[in-house]
């Protein structure tokens, strides 16, 4: 159980960290019946100040570090962190806080006009589905053969400035009765100059 709930830890403590320094001493959070808050957040606080305090605590980036070279790649190196329970992994091919501060954010259609979502509250957003979605397959599917066939993806690409974003995908794979099921087990996946990572683990699944 100490290996599943690792992969929760350092997601909750950066989604915490969104608001001030003070909250990464949080460090002892990671159950998956945490409930966290978002920091405050002030509507008026203009776009650039707001992304400019967000990324205080971060280094900049113009790259997504590790991921993998390829979506394929990127989705059968997924299977067999499921299948392993492999959370330090998990943890590798997720994009970072400080990807999402200095690569996905700023062109990410949820933080511009008409939407105008703050950095904050996107960032927790996406953390708190991705904790939902990792902590359920984990507890449902990990630690044994996902009987993966293959997988496919809205053929659609959003094009965010150097920034392509994919999804939803579908993740076939065969049931002990022998008949195949398609389930969305994980959230968008992003490639920027041939490198690939998931955005979020949130996937919908019975």
């Amino acid at each position: 159980m100490k290996r599943r709930s690792a992969v929760l830890i350092p997601l909750l403590v950066a989604a915490l960290g969104c608001g001030s320094r003070k909250a990464e001493t949080h460090a002892s959070l990671g159950a998956s019946d945490t409930k966290i808050k978002p920091s405050h957040v002030d509507s008026v606080v203009p776009r650039e100040i707001a992304l400019d305090r967000f990324r205080q605590s971060t280094s900049r980036v113009d790259t997504l570090s590790e991921g993998a070279p390829s979506r394929d790649e990127l989705v059968r190196r997924w299977v067999k962190a499921i299948e392993t329970t492999d959370t330090a992994e998990l943890n590798r091919l997720l994009l970072s806080r400080a990807e999402f501060a200095w690569i996905y954010y700023p062109t990410n259609p949820q933080g511009l006009p008409p939407y105008d979502l703050s950095p904050q509250l996107l960032w927790f957003l996406t953390v708190e589905n991705s904790n939902k979605g990792v902590n359920r397959i984990l507890q449902d599917r990990g630690g044994r053969p996902m009987r993966f066939v293959n997988y496919r993806c809205d053929s659609k690409r959003s094009k965010e400035g150097d920034n392509e974003v994919v999804g939803p995908c579908l993740v076939r794979r065969l049931q002990a009765t022998g008949d195949t099921v398609e389930e969305r087990l994980f959230g968008l996946v992003i490639e920027r100059r041939g490198r690939w990572k998931f955005v979020s683990y949130a996937g919908k699944f019975d």
